[in-house]
Parts: structure tokens; sequence; C-alpha cells
């Protein structure tokens, strides 16, 4: 029989408005600062546009980043990706953007053309994964993948699950992480059940995007939630309803950590030193075209 991962917190997140999306932050919460390796997660949407109403100049401007993973799980609409090492990357529903900023890296979020055009809905999550010290420095890289590039496990039962990172039953992500991740989204019709099973070394989360879901010793989670595990065996989610969740899990690190802003490091010197280069360009320059 197995041993089912315990819920040891249930936060909701934090609703505020940024530009015209309402977003979500569970992480960091006043009640968890974070669940290491992971920093940060916002979800955002769903935000309707009519036709038209959606300017290139929305979204997030250009920005620099170093010393940890900003990665965007797109559930709706769709994120256009520019960088200042020149990728140019359009993801859209059940996609991912995934990207290691390293030594450091300038980067924009915009709309894509298409929902500029025919407006739509617009939803996503962003997570910030901690790179360990030894990773901080590393060359920048982005990986953007669609939908139809990232597998999925069926259950039978009515459970979907998106299998990112990492590995679940013998299905591996095609995203490549410096510190061992796993990233799944998963889809349940009412009724419909799942065990994931997670290495026991790892932390794990999961965020509950709609629906209502059943977890660990008999807990309701509901939209906007998150909940942290304990550190052994498989998570066990049952819905009452449609729901849809994100799960990750990650080996923690156990490093100091010193965010500011943009960067992530390990002491105030690297972030001061971080804020410095990106005034002197050093991460580089992100100039886009309208």
């Amino acid at each position: 029989m197995n041993k089912f991962r315990k819920v040891v917190t249930k936060v909701k997140g934090v609703a505020f408005t940024m530009g015209k999306f309402a977003v979500r932050q569970p992480l960091p919460h006043q009640r968890i600062d974070q669940i290491d390796p992971f920093l940060l997660l916002h979800h955002a949407g769903p935000t309707s546009y009519e036709p038209g109403s959606v300017s290139a100049h929305e979204g997030v401007p250009p920005h620099p980043h170093r010393g940890f993973e900003p990665v965007t799980f797109v559930y709706k609409g769709g994120v256009h990706h520019r960088d200042s090492r020149g990728n140019d990357s359009i993801i859209g529903e059940g996609g991912v953007q995934w990207m290691t900023a390293g030594m450091g890296i300038v980067h924009s979020e915009r709309p894509p053309a298409e929902l500029m055009e025919t407006g739509g809905e617009q939803e996503i999550i962003q997570l910030w994964v901690n790179l360990p010290a030894k990773s901080k420095m590393v060359q920048p890289r982005y990986q953007g993948f669609t939908k139809e590039e990232i597998p999925v496990i069926e259950s039978g039962n009515g459970a979907t699950i998106q299998v990112v990172a990492g590995q679940l039953d013998g299905v591996t992500g095609p995203v490549q992480t410096h510190t061992p991740v796993t990233a799944l989204n998963a889809q349940f019709a009412k009724g419909a059940s799942a065990i994931i099973h997670l290495s026991d070394d790892h932390a794990a989360l999961a965020y509950v995007l709609s629906g209502e879901v059943i977890m660990g010793d008999e807990i309701a989670v509901v939209a906007h939630e998150m909940v942290e595990f304990d550190g052994n065996g498989p998570v066990k989610i049952e819905a009452l309803n449609e729901a849809r969740v994100l799960i990750v899990s990650g080996l923690p690190i156990g490093e100091p950590v010193v965010k500011s802003g943009p960067f992530v490091m390990n002491t105030h010197t690297q972030v001061m030193e971080a804020m410095r280069d990106a005034q002197m360009g050093k991460m580089g320059v992100l100039i886009e075209e309208f």
C-alpha cells in the first residue's frame, strides 16, 4: 500500500494586478518564503481581450535576469519571447518557455500577433527555479516547446498529465534542467484521480489553477490555492470537478538565497555586482522592433 505525501502547508494566492492581468501569488507567501528550489509562482489570468484591443507594447518590456530560471507555462493565448541572445520565439497554448538566465540575459514577454489581431483569452504561470552556486554564472539558454512537443500520459479514468520536465512513469519531458526538477501539468475530469510518483528526495508543491481536488490527508484544495507536500511517497490527487493542477518537484539546493528584483544570488555582494553588470550592458541589449 502506497504511503501518500501529506500536505504540510496550504496557502491561497495573494491577488494583485499587473497591467491588465489579474495575478495570484502563492509563492512567496507570508507563510512560505520558498520551497527550495522554487522561489516564486505567479498565475496571471485568464484575461479576455477583444480583437484589436491588445497592443504590441503590452506585456513585460525588456528586463534583465541572473542566477535562476524563469519558466513560463502557457495555458491560454501565447507569449512572444525575445532576448539579448537572439532568441525570438512564440509559444502558444499548452507550451512552455524555460529560460536559464545564468550569468545574465535581457528578455521581454509580449502578446503574440495572433492574440492582438483576433483577441481571445490569455493565461500563464511563471515559476522561478533557483540555480546552485556552481550554475549561477553559466551561459544563458532558452528552451521553447510547443504543446505537440511535450509528451502526455493518459490515466484512462479522465486524468491527463503533461510531462514538461523530469520523468513520470517512464515518460521523460523535453526540458533540460541544471538540477533534478519534475514539472507536470495535469487536467482532470470530474471524479478522475491520479497517483503521481515523485522522487523521495524532492521537495514538491501543487497549484490548482481551476476546479477543486482532494490531496494528501483528504485535504480539499480549490482554485488559486497551493500546497506544499512532505518529502515521502507519491502524490494522490482526486478531482471533485473538472480541474487543472500544476505539480512541480525538485531536489533542494540548500544554499543561501539573496533575492533583489530580477536577480537571485547567494550573497548581497553578488546581487550588487549583478545590478552593476546589468547597468553596464554586460547582460546584453534587447532592442524590440514592432
